[in-house]
C-alpha cells in the first residue's frame, strides 16, 4: 500500500479539485502527503499566452511568495482531514524531471498529478500531457486524476473550497505565531496581528453573502438539510461576535507595553485557539453536509445563478478591491509566519 504521495500543483482552479481528491485518497489509506510546485525558470506553468509572466532576478522572490501561498492552502487542506503533510517547490526548467528528483529524494511511493493543462500553450511551454508521459516514463507509481474544465457548480464549489482552505491556513499561521511568542515570554507582532484579524474579517463574512445564495437555493429544492443550514446561520451569527472580540483583544494588544502585552499575547493565544477549534467544526459541516446535498439537489440552473453570486467584478467571492486587499493580507501572512519549510 502506498504511504507517502507527492501531489504536484499549479495555481489553477483544477488543483483545487486534485488537492482534494489526494487528500481524500491520502486519508482514506493512511498515507502522508507532499505537494510540490515547480516553476520554469523562464515563466510560469499555470498561466498560458499573454498571461505567462517570466521570472527574473528581480521577481524571483516575489514567484517564491506565491508558492509559499498556494502551497499553504494545500496543506491547510490536509490538514482538515488530519493528514500528515508537508510542501517544497523548486524553479526548473524541466518540470518532469523536478517532479520524478523531488519525489525519489523525499522517498514517494506514489505521484498524484491531475491530466489538464493549457490548451494552446505559449511556444517552450511543455503541456501537462507532455510532463505527465515524462514522469510515467521515469518508472515511478502515477495515479492520474482526470479533472476536466470545471462546470457552474464545480466552479461555485472550488471557491468555497478555496476561501476555506486561505481561512484555515491563515487560523494555522495565527496559532503558531502565537505560540511562539507565548512559549518564548515574548508579546506577538502587533501588525502581523492586524493584519490577521483584518483578514478573517474581510474574506469569510464577505462570502457569506453569495453562500446565503447556495443556502436559499438548497432550501427551495430540499428541506432534508434545514436544521444544518439553520445551525450554519446561527454560527454565522456567532461568527461575528467572536471576530469582534478578536479585533478589540488585538487593539488591546497593540497599545500594551511590557509584560501587559505579554499577557495580551497569551489571552488572544487562549481567543484564536477557542475560535479556531469553532470555525473547524463549521467548515466542516459545509464541506462534510450541505455541499454534498447541494449537489446531489441543485439543477444545473442553480449552480449557473450561484456562480454568478460568487463572482463579482470578474473576481471570485469578494470583488476586485476587497479581492486585492485580501490577496495581499494572504501573502503577508502566510510569508511573515514562514508557514512553509521551502528549499
Amino acid at each position: 500500500m502506498y504511504r507517502h504521495f507527492l501531489v504536484p500543483i499549479d495555481d489553477t482552479n483544477l488543483s483545487i479539485e486534485l488537492v482534494g481528491n489526494a487528500v481524500g485518497l491520502a486519508h482514506a489509506v493512511a498515507a502522508r502527503v507532499t505537494f510540490f510546485h515547480a516553476v520554469t525558470a523562464d515563466m510560469r506553468p499555470a498561466r498560458c499566452g499573454a498571461d505567462a509572466l517570466r521570472i527574473t532576478p528581480h521577481n524571483a522572490q516575489a514567484f517564491a511568495g506565491k508558492a509559499v501561498e498556494l502551497l499553504a492552502k494545500a496543506e491547510a487542506a490536509a490538514r482538515a482531514f488530519g493528514v500528515c503533510c508537508d510542501s517544497k517547490h523548486v524553479v526548473s526548467d524541466q518540470p518532469a524531471t523536478a517532479i520524478v528528483e523531488a519525489a525519489r529524494g523525499l522517498s514517494c511511493d506514489l505521484i498524484v498529478m491531475a491530466a489538464h493543462g493549457c490548451p494552446q500553450p505559449e511556444a517552450g511551454a511543455a503541456p501537462a500531457h507532455k510532463t505527465i508521459s515524462a514522469v510515467l516514463g521515469a518508472g515511478l507509481p502515477v495515479l492520474v486524476s482526470s479533472v476536466g474544465n470545471p462546470g457552474p457548480s464545480a466552479h461555485a464549489i472550488g471557491i468555497i473550497r478555496d476561501a476555506h482552505r486561505a481561512l484555515a491556513a491563515v487560523l494555522h499561521a495565527w496559532m503558531r505565531a502565537l505560540a511562539t511568542a507565548r512559549s518564548t515570554g515574548a508579546a506577538a507582532d502587533a501588525k502581523l496581528m492586524r493584519a490577521m484579524v483584518r483578514y478573517i474579517e474581510a474574506l469569510p463574512l464577505t462570502l457569506h453573502d453569495p453562500q446565503d445564495h447556495l443556502f436559499k437555493r438548497l432550501r427551495e429544492r430540499t428541506s432534508a438539510v434545514n436544521a444544518e443550514l439553520d445551525e450554519l446561520a446561527r454560527q454565522h451569527t456567532r461568527d461575528r461576535e467572536r471576530v469582534a472580540d478578536l479585533a478589540r483583544q488585538v487593539a488591546t494588544l497593540a497599545t500594551a507595553n511590557g509584560q501587559a502585552a505579554v499577557n495580551a499575547t497569551r489571552d488572544l493565544d487562549d481567543a484564536v485557539r477557542s475560535h479556531a477549534a469553532l470555525v473547524w467544526e463549521h467548515l466542516g459541516r459545509n464541506e462534510g453536509v450541505i455541499l454534498p446535498a447541494a449537489r446531489r439537489h441543485l439543477t444545473e440552473d442553480d449552480w449557473s445563478a450561484i456562480e454568478a453570486a460568487f463572482v463579482k467584478d470578474g473576481e471570485p467571492g469578494l470583488g476586485a478591491e476587497a479581492g486585492k486587499e485580501a490577496r495581499q493580507l494572504f501573502s503577508y501572512i502566510v510569508n511573515a509566519t514562514g508557514h512553509l519549510h521551502l528549499q
